[in-house]
């Protein structure tokens, strides 16, 4: 059971503390996931300075997806860019697909029936670092802080599930909605990209209420705060062109992805108790241990030693709650995942860990660093994901994904 990782679990298992991270611009004061499950929207403009699936309130489904890419040019690149755009766009807003006889092949695969549902689904694409490597001239665009992920301590990464040329993260109301887009898309690009992995995930509903649960049973994002304005996301969210950035990348966002497998069987056979003092809330109702409700502030202050929550406590480390620590927050989108059996007989399910972040290292490392050799490492183990970096949205029709990069 080598390097499980508890601290990866960090920011995004537990909201319940991690690194007080944002959720979209409809949290206030409450779980955006919650909330969603209330009113949720049938689609999202495609068009705009940023990409959907970031701020975008966390849609029942998913299916995150990196690929190698195989074409030999810039020009193609961007051919292969430009078609990723044009399906996007097309499958977010929904409608006919192009009708091509009685001869050919279908034009799309009929999964949804005759006219495709827009049903909420967002495609947010993300760039990998090795793109920006010698084969297709973009070396003078890499964003400054993107990189290859690196191994934490506790990590037992699988490498052929880590990193990639591009990431597709394709969320939407329903499975069926994601399987199609993604079979679209992959029909559309064949020929210039190849998939390097996947994982589909899930999230869970409100049980009884508020905050959903991972698959520890602990409800995970009960400390994500508001960000319903923008002078919070421009703080923490959205890319700048300063500290060396190329001036294309304002309006992104650094992303990361850490699939987290959880050892549930091992888990489930640990006392309510220890478990309760590992996470430092309550499982029934998410409160913290010092509290009564779940939106309860944990008051370190009042508990400097450690009494109540323990210093190690996975919530006290994600977010110890310190005027320093506010700007380590980051935008967290986790989601379940359920991948049957390992070949061992093993239960293999857990995390998908997804996070958007104005600054990689400022935020997303500085927490993942701290979180080190925290108790729940032997519950829980990273294998893979990458760090990406999701460019500006395209503004009107005629743009596309990462144009700037091209410029």
């Amino acid at each position: 059971m080598t390097g499980v990782v508890r601290r990866d679990f960090l920011a995004g298992v537990f909201g319940a503390g991690v690194a007080a991270p944002l959720v979209s611009a409809t949290a206030v004061g409450g779980s955006a996931f919650a909330q969603e499950t209330v009113k949720r929207r049938s689609s999202y403009p495609f068009h705009g300075e940023h990409q959907q699936g970031i701020v975008t309130p966390a849609q029942s489904t998913s299916a995150f997806v990196a690929f190698d890419v195989t074409v030999e040019g810039r020009k193609d690149l961007e051919q292969l860019l430009r078609t990723i755009t044009e399906r996007a766009r097309f499958l977010t807003s929904g409608g006919r697909p192009d009708d091509t006889g009685i001869t050919g092949p279908p034009s799309d695969s009929g999964l949804l029936g005759a006219m495709v549902p827009a049903d909420g689904l967002t495609v947010t694409l993300s760039l990998g670092a090795s793109l920006f490597d010698d084969r297709l001239g973009l070396g003078d665009a890499k964003p400054a802080r993107l990189r290859t992920m690196e191994d934490f301590p506790n990590d037992d990464l699988d490498r052929s599930q880590c990193d990639g040329d591009l990431l597709l993260q394709i969320c939407a109301h329903h499975p069926d909605t994601v399987l199609h887009a993604l079979r679209d898309l992959t029909r559309a690009t064949r020929g210039g990209m190849q998939i390097r992995w996947r994982k589909d995930g899930f999230v869970s509903p409100p049980r009884p209420s508020g905050t959903p649960r991972n698959l520890l049973g602990f409800k995970d994002g009960t400390a994500s705060p508001a960000t319903a304005s923008p002078a919070a996301e421009n703080a923490l969210v959205w890319t700048r062109a300063v500290r060396g950035e190329p001036a294309w990348v304002a309006g992104g966002s650094y992303h990361v992805v850490r699939l987290i497998r959880m050892l549930v069987e091992f888990w489930d056979r640990v006392s309510i108790h220890e478990q309760e003092n590992m996470i430092g809330r309550r499982r029934d109702s998410g409160a913290p241990l010092t509290g009564s409700h779940e939106f309860d502030d944990p008051h370190y202050e009042l508990d400097p030693t450690g009494d109540v929550i323990q210093l190690d406590a996975h919530i006290r480390l994600a977010n110890p709650r310190t005027t320093s620590s506010e700007s380590e927050q980051m935008l967290r989108r986790p989601y379940n995942y359920d991948s049957g059996v390992d070949p061992n007989g093993n239960l293999d399910m857990g995390l998908i860990f997804a996070c958007f972040n104005q600054d990689l290292d400022r935020q997303f490392v500085a927490v993942q660093k701290r979180l080190v050799d925290e108790p729940l490492v032997d519950y829980i183990s990273p294998v893979g994901g990458g760090y990406f970096f999701s460019p500006p949205g395209a503004k009107t029709a005629s743009d596309w994904l990462a144009s700037g990069a091209f410029a």
